[in-house]
């Protein structure tokens, strides 16, 4: 049965009472994510269970608001979360390439590393003043004057010796001199040699005994100055270990119960008392070149690289820029003379460290793009820690001599938002995205349109005028944003979720609200809001509909031709979508080609478009080849279409054009037509009506509305219709007509003003039905056909009886 739409078909209106308001202002703010218990249910699910692997990925359109949500929702969750400790590094003084990692309760990094540069500034101001004290001095003193004595006691019997062995020692600056007397004389070389040969062997050997007991004396002598050296030493260790025994004692009881702390305070005392040249300005012994300035206190520092003394809970971070160091860390250098250098004070936390404990939220699309994220991201998470290294160490490069900081235990969730494709992509060819983000929650662009659901979304907009400050909404607007969410989710019984353009929306009312002066947004204000975004990208839409209404572009809105239908296209520019007519056209003659698609022909038609007109032969075939084969040459083009053919949405419009060249049927311009068809004849619902139908309205609009003009669509897009209002005001006064279309047999009867026809007891049309007229026409073609082939086989047998008559 055919039908005519009302008014109240092709448009939901939202009715003031459904909304439970008269302003937004009176509504408590929404504080909760609306629209998505699926995504909900897998976040929830997701951050709930601590097993390795159960990562997230946040599947969703641009535009859901999943970015946006998703942080709402973490930073709700993180503040019932313990927040986790602060993490910072500290010089390894057996090992300085390896710098070590200590944990701290959160807030303490930040005070212990202000501990340790008090600590040592104390160091530094008591240690010199105990070795300038009286009282090291004169220990000091009495330590080395204890050991010269024993020095000069040792000289005394080796002088007494020498003497009485008839020599004497003389000190020199190259060493000792043995010198011999002769009646208590020295004895000049000179001299010495002038002595007999007897006297002189007599000397020498005395001489060489002597030199052995010289030799003893001198061991034992540099046996006491080591002595003296090593007393000192210890005396000076005394007395620093007294000086800093009481400022680590404070330091070590403070931070007793935190694992690693007094470690670290035992190896820095020990590295200071060993390097007490530091601390009494004397020059300390260094391996770096001397050109390189360095401070030499410098590793008594602590770098805190984490701190979240200031976080409430755990910590929330969203990385928007996830480049390798970005995210995994870097040491950093500087140059000094030409060279570059670094230590552990330069090391930098990356978006895994800040984010340990808690939560890390990367757009999967930005960490895949950016060189070696995506490998560094997985290696962490499979290996539970991080580990701050130069890319090109990943690559096995040869690199110069750097730090290797100890790695540090990762216990957090990462949330990758991304796309649904990249989701698929990911899972299908990285093995490891299966283990590492074990929970997918995607978010949808449609939610039911129930009275729960749109009171929400006057909740959502209230929370939107708060946040922003912006003015509130009264029920007429909210219920025009209702009915646009309706329309973007192309569904009378569905609301959108893309949020972020209908808070665009709301964003743009108000502010011509705030010209007007008016206190609350109002429907008018909504309605400019939706028509000046549209306008604003209309260029084309209207550079097309000047070249329709001007003859440019061929549609015709008025009389009756045969072979020629007004199919109904959406051209989709990314901002805006608007419909476009196009002219169909068809001929038609006796053959066997069949339907011939010529834009296929041209290499114009796309697959789903080349399927379209397929499934049309195959319904041809059905209706009209049970008697006979088709003898049929159709063919087939969209008129002034000059740029790629794709979809099936024409091929109702197709088949109606056939349909009317064979039964020479003249078809209604003042209609266009949307709708696929399959091989039973059904009328198969389309995307893009609303568009659709608004391009055609906007034609016949703009050349004059008769009442005669509309549109036929397929009766399963009833509920897709959210026409506007302009449109609907059309169809309420009977200007403007759209039917609703189940079978070709419908479609044709509207198109003609010819009933279809049903096959009679005898497997016929009636002869003045579409059926009828088409099946006698293909019957005349076969018949013509078969004529021709005759004749063609006639002539071949005269011919060959002419060839045997002839004599050889």
């Amino acid at each position: 049965m055919i039908r005519r739409a009302t008014a109240e078909e092709v448009r939901a209106v939202c009715a003031l009472d459904e909304l439970g308001c008269a302003r937004t202002d009176e509504l408590v703010p929404l504080d909760s994510i609306i629209g998505q218990e699926r995504a909900v249910r897998a976040l929830e699910f997701g951050l709930e269970i601590d097993d390795r692997g159960f990562n997230i990925f946040v599947a969703g359109l641009p535009g859901t608001g999943k970015n946006t949500a998703v942080q709402s929702f973490l930073e709700n969750l993180a503040k019932t979360k313990p927040t986790p400790p602060d993490w910072c590094y500290v010089y390894n003084f057996r090992e300085s390439n390896n710098p070590r990692a200590i944990t701290l309760p959160p807030g303490k990094g930040v005070e212990f590393a202000r501990d340790m540069r008090e600590f040592i500034a104390a160091a530094r101001r008591e240690i010199p003043r105990a070795f300038e004290s009286e009282e090291y001095a004169k220990k000091r003193e009495e330590t080395v004057e204890a050991f010269n004595a024993q020095r000069s006691k040792l000289f005394a019997e080796l002088n007494q010796r020498a003497t009485e062995a008839g020599f004497m020692i003389q000190p020199t600056a190259t060493g000792l001199f043995i010198i011999p007397l002769i009646d208590g004389e020295p004895v000049k070389d000179k001299d010495f040699a002038a002595l007999p040969p007897e006297q002189q062997r007599e000397i020498i050997k005395r001489r060489e005994k002597l030199e052995e007991d010289v030799a003893v004396t001198f061991r034992e002598v540099q046996n006491i100055e080591r002595r003296v050296h090593q007393a000192v030493r210890d005396l000076d260790k005394q007395v620093a270990t007294f000086v800093l025994g009481h400022l680590v004692k404070e330091l070590t009881e403070k931070y007793a119960d935190i694992e690693g702390v007094s470690a670290y305070l035992e190896s820095v005392q020990e590295d200071m008392i060993d390097n007490l040249g530091l601390f009494r300005g004397q020059e300390a012994e260094r391996q770096t070149p001397p050109w390189i300035k360095e401070d030499p206190f410098r590793r008594y520092e602590v770098n805190v690289i984490v701190d979240n003394s200031g976080v409430n809970g755990a910590p929330v971070i969203m990385e928007y820029n996830p480049t390798y160091n970005n995210l995994i860390g870097r040491i950093e250098k500087e140059a000094v003379f030409g060279a570059l250098v670094t230590d552990f004070t330069m090391i930098r936390a990356g978006s895994l460290h800040k984010a340990n404990g808690g939560y890390l939220v990367i757009p999967v699309e930005e960490v895949l793009r950016n060189y070696f994220s995506w490998d560094g991201l997985k290696r962490a998470l499979r290996e539970r820690r991080v580990v701050i290294e130069d890319a090109s160490e990943r690559l096995g490069f040869f690199t110069t001599k750097t730090l290797q900081p100890e790695p540090i235990e990762l216990k957090l969730k990462v949330i990758l938002l991304g796309d649904p494709w990249l989701y698929y992509l990911l899972y299908h060819y990285d093995p490891e995205f299966q283990e590492l983000f074990k929970v997918k929650a995607e978010f949808g662009t449609r939610m039911d349109r129930t009275m729960e659901n749109v009171r929400k979304y006057a909740a959502f907009f209230s929370m939107l005028c708060e946040k922003e400050r912006l003015r509130h909404l009264d029920a007429s607007a909210v219920a025009k944003l209702v009915e646009y969410g309706s329309r973007l989710a192309e569904d009378q019984a569905k609301l959108a979720t893309r949020f972020s353009e209908i808070a665009d929306v709301v964003r743009e009312a108000c502010h011509y609200a705030a010209k007007e002066g008016m206190p609350y947004v109002s429907e008018e204000h909504v309605r400019r809001a939706i028509d000046e975004r549209f306008y604003r990208s209309s260029l084309i839409q209207e550079r097309i509909q000047e070249m329709i209404t001007r003859g440019t572009i061929m549609i015709d809105t008025t009389g009756e031709k045969v072979g020629q239908v007004n199919g109904l296209s959406v051209i989709n520019l990314g901002d805006i979508s608007f419909g476009k007519p196009q002219r169909i056209t068809v001929t038609v003659a006796a053959g066997k080609e069949g339907v011939i698609d010529i834009e296929r022909e041209a290499k114009l038609g796309g697959r789903i478009h080349t399927k379209g007109v397929l499934i049309l032969s195959g319904y041809l075939a059905q209706n009209y080849a049970a008697e006979a084969p088709l003898t049929l040459e159709a063919r087939l083009v969209f008129e002034q279409s000059y740029e790629g053919i794709e979809g099936d949405s024409a091929s109702s419009s197709e088949l109606y054009a056939i349909l009317s060249a064979l039964a020479s049927a003249p078809v209604k311009q003042g209609l266009a037509v949307t709708g696929s068809i399959n091989q039973k004849g059904e009328i198969q619902a389309i995307g893009g009506v609303n568009e659709k139908i608004e391009g055609f309205f906007d034609v016949c609009k703009a050349k004059g509305l008769t009442g005669e003009q509309g549109v036929l669509i397929p009766a399963a897009n009833r509920d897709n219709l959210m026409l506007r209002e302009d449109v609907v005001s059309a169809v309420r006064e009977g200007r403007f007509q759209i039917y609703f279309v189940r079978s070709v047999d419908e479609g044709i009867e509207i198109l003609t003003g010819i009933p279809a026809g049903e096959r009679g007891p005898d497997g016929k049309f009636p002869e003045e039905t579409i059926h009828g007229r088409v099946a006698a026409r293909l019957k005349e073609m076969a018949a013509k056909v078969r004529a021709e082939k005759e004749e063609k086989a006639g002539q071949s047998g005269k011919d060959a009886d002419s060839a045997a008559d002839r004599p050889a």
